[in-house]
């Protein structure tokens, strides 16, 4: 709890001045290892015999904080929540076509606490089903559940707790126009973020690949060319963030893109499972964990492979637990949420529980390819729909309340599977897991509202004037006025675009699975090419070093490269991870680097 409230007063600070959240995972991992080793500590000094602080026991205090503060994100304390406020609408304007004074609910403790506790824990039970699927069959990375679980196992050995350190600042370095000032400003430029490296070194070549192919095509062809078309296609001069505009092809080609990938997947599963089940005398299944002939020196790894398979699916949470948990809550919330927000009808809420799974396997699937978790893009899609559907009379509050259902559970979803993977690295039960996220979640339902109150009680959050400007508030509800318009006020040729990549995401995937494998390895993934077209080039050219790096690591000396590379990666993802809390402390309490470099053209020119 005291660990939870901590991250959720960083998150919100981060929220409401940048509306970027990096993951905390690892600083959660460490704050515990620390705090209870010295409290053990300290208790032996004084004579008390103590059991051991295990590593299982770590990762479980891990998962409660994420839970407890991944609250503070989806919650919508930075986006959704703040856009529906009076100070939004004034910002707006009044006269602004659409934006009208009785779409407005100002925050408050009662409503925000009970409407988290109705929308939160549908995400803990919509992927449960699936976790074998995603963290043993398809073995996604999760790299920063995968760097967790490293520094956790690594505290819970002889010499492994000496080890914990941190990266310094790099300040001006994060914005260096390593390719020159065109380049830079289409966001093709090295950032020297160690955690992008290390991502980079610890997901397979193909994916980094996918990445840096999906920047290319968007950042250096796509964005330039429609940008060109400017006056025409959409009204030139408007902001960067205006969905009439560039921006509304940046988010919606990259949601068809990942809708194609997931949607296909998501497909594709259900349909192997069905045919497991009615053909379960076949002895082999079509998602093998691992079926290998191995020599003497592997067997130690095997071993410790089935040690983790086992205790990983040992704790079954059963399917029909999970359905019916999350069927009871989809109807508790239905009944709910029209109660809180009128304007959200209960058929409304009804459809977004029905499309939501969906959606947060999709988002899941992404984050375990590129540790992004992009809960904010699927919550748009969920704000779009249901305000065009609603229309002019409603449709702005109904679509941040929509947008605040499919941004809880697909951000859940994909913590959860997350802290899966840390779990399985750390021999941890699965039902121990759920059960922490259960309670996490409980945690912030409260937590977060009251941490939030403390920031809007002492400062004008929303204020361009003050030091919470909550960027994205204006940028959700814009989003919502549109959407009430629908789909003829999207700028001109953006649907043909999108249903364009999405057949071409569908296409790409069965090329990958009706190629032989020695094909198939050099297909990009549709899902890792889809992220840089929303986010930006930067991190591409990050993980592309990471994946250089290894590359060549492994040229020289394959058998270092695979024993070592995921420690440098895990060193890499978790000191710039520790760095964070530090870091975003120091910017609370309003401390700022004394000095700072800028790269730009030259005066002269």
């Amino acid at each position: 709890a005291l660990l939870g409230t901590l991250f959720c007063i960083i998150t919100h600070k981060l929220n409401l001045t940048v509306g970027i959240i990096p993951s905390l995972n690892v600083g959660a991992g460490l704050l515990g290892f620390f705090f209870v080793k010295s409290w053990t500590g300290f208790l032996t000094k004084l004579g008390f015999q103590v059991s051991p602080f295990t590593k299982q026991e770590n990762t479980v205090i891990q998962t409660c904080v994420v839970a407890c503060y991944g609250l503070a994100f989806s919650g919508g304390f930075g986006s959704y929540m703040i856009a529906m406020d009076e100070r939004t609408y004034k910002l707006i304007g009044a006269d602004y076509p659409g934006n009208r004074a009785e779409d407005i609910k100002n925050p408050g403790l009662g409503w925000m606490t009970g409407f988290l506790f109705v929308v939160s824990f549908l995400g803990l039970f919509s992927l449960t089903p699936l976790r074998k699927v995603m963290v043993l069959d398809y073995k996604l990375t999760y790299p920063s559940g995968t760097a967790t679980a490293m520094l956790i196992n690594s505290f819970h050995t002889h010499s492994g707790a000496e080890l914990a350190g941190g990266i310094g600042d790099s300040c001006g370095f994060d914005n260096f126009p390593s390719f020159g000032l065109m380049l830079f400003r289409n966001t093709f430029y090295f950032d020297f973020s160690p955690t992008y490296v290390g991502c980079g070194l610890i997901c397979p070549h193909i994916v980094n690949c996918s990445v840096l192919l999906g920047a290319i095509i968007s950042w250096g062809f796509l964005w330039p060319f429609i940008s060109a078309h400017a006056g025409d296609w959409y009204p030139s001069g408007l902001e960067s963030n205006n969905f009439k505009g560039l921006y509304g092809y940046k988010v919606f080609i990259a949601i068809a893109l990942i809708l194609g990938d997931g949607l296909y997947n998501l497909i594709k599963i259900i349909y192997i499972s069905a045919k497991e089940m009615c053909n379960k005398s076949t002895k082999q299944s079509k998602l093998p964990i691992v079926n290998e002939v191995i020599d003497n020196e592997s067997s130690k790894v095997l071993a410790e492979q089935r040690k983790r398979d086992d205790i990983f699916l040992k704790d079954r949470i059963p399917t029909w637990f999970a359905a019916s948990g999350y069927v009871a809550l989809a109807a508790i919330s239905t009944a709910t949420i029209p109660i809180i927000f009128p304007a959200l009808k209960w058929y409304l809420v009804l459809v977004s529980y029905i499309i939501a799974p969906a959606l947060a396997f999709c988002n899941s699937y992404g984050t375990g390819l590129t540790d992004w978790n992009l809960s904010s893009t699927y919550g748009k899609i969920g704000l779009f729909i249901i305000a065009s559907l609603v229309g002019s009379d409603g449709g702005v509050m109904a679509g941040l309340a929509a947008c605040g259902v499919m941004m809880s559970i697909v951000s859940t979803a994909a913590d959860l599977m997350q802290d899966f993977k840390t779990g399985y690295l750390t021999l941890s039960s699965a039902k121990s897991m759920f059960v922490s996220q259960l309670l996490g979640t409980a945690m912030g339902c409260v937590i977060a509202p009251l941490t939030f109150w403390m920031f809007w009680t002492a400062f004008e959050v929303g204020s361009p004037d003050g030091p919470y400007k909550a960027p994205y508030a204006v940028i959700f509800r814009e989003m919502a006025i549109l959407g009430i318009e629908g789909f003829s006020e999207l700028p001109k040729h953006c649907l043909a675009l999108c249903f364009g990549f999405f057949i071409g995401a569908v296409l790409v995937n069965l090329l990958r699975d009706l190629t032989p494998k020695e094909i198939s390895q050099f297909i990009p993934i549709p899902m890792a090419m889809a992220v840089p077209f929303y986010i930006g080039a930067y991190f591409a050219v990050d993980m592309f070093v990471g994946t250089v790096i290894l590359f060549i690591w492994e040229r020289i000396n394959q058998k270092e490269a695979e024993d070592y590379a995921g420690a440098v990666a895990s060193g890499l993802i978790c000191g710039d991870g520790i760095w964070t809390i530090p870091s975003a402390i120091l910017s609370i309490l309003r401390i700022n680097p004394p000095i700072c470099m800028y790269f730009g053209p030259s005066l002269s020119s």
